[in-house]
């Protein structure tokens, strides 16, 4: 079967590059072909079933900086199709988006099916066909023309654009055609950590600095990335039953990814429990407590608006007794706290998925693609979007944002080559 263009993976990516260019040159025969039995799928459960579409982030700029890789390649793709493009794209079909307290946007609805019916739904105003159980096994340039084959079918097209996310059967594929690719590693992932202090307070959350405590071992190289990145991120921290979750811990996980890999996941954490405290003007504030609390005990009341089980459990790591009353704290108590408030060491001993949200940092090398069109630098009328490269984000909507923006450009030149 012959088309102009086939798509191969249907999920948020593909869909959005070919209902872009379906619309944008209605005269093209579009194709998506997925290996699986349903497409959008993982649009479906990200953002807990909600979707977090896009961030309310509206330069360029400031929006590249949640990109541990890609920043830099993303700046000018960003000066064309932004945030606010996919708001307004997103509104012109019917689907009004709202922005969270934390920037994070999803539909009115709170429904990722909402997002699922708007594609399938713009598919079929514009002809795209859609084929599930549909894998690539094999790709094939032949007289400037591809053929794509799968179990018992052929398909022959003028381009192809690939949009597959982290499957390493794409991948294998695509280095098969000599493109470089950089090897997958698990991104934004929580961390296994089994410690007294924080053993019995799951489901406390709390704002925090986390940082790695740079390992002797590394190069120069590494450590000064280290130092530079994963230094004092801030951010809400979940202590949870396997260890710590939150958006801090995720972000970390998301820079660190690939030297942590290296690690083995086996690295020491440092969390800072009072961010907006200078270590001498906490020193000083728990000695003004000696004269203003003098007479309370020290577990009855949380400074600091630290959650009351974990000033509890610090009290009991810093060896000060519980029922101790200020007045009676020494300059070694006070030490000793300080450093459980705002540098405390874990051990992390491995890590854990953060639920569906899988997330890789890998995949096609950078260096490979033209930003200006999303084209293979190497194979004409190849396109390549999506998590398929080497691109990832933190949470909060900006790897959707990148796969839009990706899928928005790449539509807009292959339109415009036929």
């Amino acid at each position: 079967m012959n088309y102009d263009v086939v798509v191969i993976g249907g999920g948020a990516a593909g869909f959005f590059t070919a209902i872009n260019l379906a619309k944008q040159n209605q005269k093209l025969s579009v194709v998506i072909v997925e290996r699986g039995a349903q497409v959008l799928e993982k649009v479906k459960i990200s953002g807990g079933g909600r979707c977090n579409v896009t961030h309310a982030i509206f330069e360029p700029k400031p929006l590249t900086e949640n990109y541990p890789r890609g920043q830099r390649e993303l700046l000018g793709p960003f000066h064309t199709f932004l945030s606010g493009d996919t708001i307004a794209w997103f509104e012109e079909r019917g689907v009004p988006l709202k922005i969270e307290d934390d920037g994070r946007m999803f539909p009115e609805s709170n429904s990722s099916q909402t997002i699922i019916n708007c594609f399938l739904e713009e598919a079929k105003i514009y002809n795209v066909e859609i084929k599930t159980k549909w894998p690539v096994i094999n790709i094939e340039n032949e007289g400037g023309n591809w053929e794509l084959h799968s179990k018992n079918e052929k398909l022959n097209s003028k381009v192809v654009v690939v949009a597959t996310g982290s499957n390493p059967k794409m991948l294998s594929l695509l280095q098969n055609k000599g493109i470089a690719i950089t090897r997958a590693v698990p991104s934004l992932f929580t961390f296994n950590i089994n410690d007294k202090r924080i053993n019995e307070l799951a489901g406390l959350s709390t704002l925090a600095e986390v940082s790695l405590e740079i390992p002797a071992e590394l190069n120069a190289k590494k450590k000064a990335y280290l130092n530079q990145n994963l230094k004092y991120i801030r951010g809400p921290v979940l202590i949870t039953h396997w260890g710590m979750s939150g958006p801090g811990i995720l972000k970390l996980s998301a820079w660190g990814a690939r030297i942590l890999n290296e690690l083995d996941y086996k690295f020491n954490l440092c969390v800072n429990w009072l961010p907006d405290f200078e270590s001498e003007v906490l020193h000083e504030q728990l000695r003004d407590y000696k004269v203003e609390l003098a007479k309370q005990t020290l577990h009855k009341w949380s400074p600091f608006d630290l959650p009351k089980r974990l000033w509890q459990s610090l009290l009991d790591a810093s060896g000060v007794n519980h029922e101790k009353k200020w007045a009676d704290i020494t300059k070694i108590d006070i030490e000793n706290l300080v450093k459980q408030l705002q540098n405390g060491i874990f051990q992390v001993d491995g890590k854990s998925t953060f639920k569906e949200e899988f997330v890789t940092a890998g995949g096609v090398n950078l260096k490979e693609i033209d930003f200006k069109t999303y084209q293979s630098k190497q194979h004409t009328n190849l396109y390549l979007v999506g998590e398929v490269l080497d691109i990832d984000a933190v949470t909060g909507g900006f790897n959707f944002q990148s796969a839009w923006t990706g899928g928005f450009i790449a539509a807009n030149a292959i339109a415009n080559s036929f």
